[in-house]
């Protein structure tokens, strides 16, 4: 991976881990009415979760690019079309995120919140299309490297871990000051962009 794609690679992923969802919905919530060690641990088991995805596409699009380069290039135009709609769907989202915040009557346990964020993501198939659309465009599977599957992971691990530990620590003054996600659509259609020029990119480089 290029200097280029991987400041591009973590720049989309940070952006969309940012984008309020169910999962950051789960991290708030733990983070708020349990505490914000129980709202790192549902974060952890986030990035767990897209690790496994990610290790599904990286080494089931390594024997495509092999085997089938063909196919490898199919799926660059169909990953940049899906890239594109995914854009083009969050620039004209204008719901916002709700979180219910409720005190819990038990102590909280933190590998129930780690199970939670974990079995949380790996519910959410639309992830693996995500990833399969998305690594494609900054990742030559044709000359993928150990070094490169290390860079992955690491950006994974400071995007997706670093915005929801973000939100596990700031919880509880989102919700007192902001009354929840008032910067959502700014976040949405920022995303929204890049996802766009991402898929856009995706076109040109195959």
């Amino acid at each position: 991976m290029s200097l280029l794609d991987t400041v591009l690679l973590f720049s989309i992923m940070l952006t969309l881990a940012l984008v309020p969802s169910a999962s950051v919905a789960l991290v708030v919530t733990r983070s708020t009415t349990l505490d914000i060690t129980n709202g790192m641990a549902v974060s952890l088991g986030i990035v767990l979760g897209d690790l496994v995805f990610i290790f599904l596409v990286i080494f089931g699009l390594s024997v495509v690019a092999e085997t089938m380069s063909w196919l490898f290039l199919s799926i660059k135009y169909i990953g940049a079309g899906y890239l594109i709609w995914l854009g083009v769907t969050l620039l004209r989202k204008n719901t916002q995120t709700t979180v219910t915040i409720s005190k819990p009557n038990e102590k909280g346990n933190i590998v129930t919140s780690l199970l939670a964020g974990f079995v949380l993501t790996l519910g959410d198939v639309k992830a693996i299309f995500f990833y399969l659309s998305l690594f494609p465009a900054f990742v030559d599977f044709e000359r993928l490297t150990v070094v490169d599957i290390l860079i992955i992971i690491l950006i994974t691990v400071v995007a997706v871990g670093g915005a929801k530990v973000f939100y596990a620590i700031s919880a509880r003054k989102l919700m007192v000051m902001s009354q929840g996600f008032s910067f959502e659509l700014g976040i949405k259609k920022t995303a929204g962009s890049i996802m766009v020029g991402a898929g856009t990119y995706l076109i040109v480089k195959a």
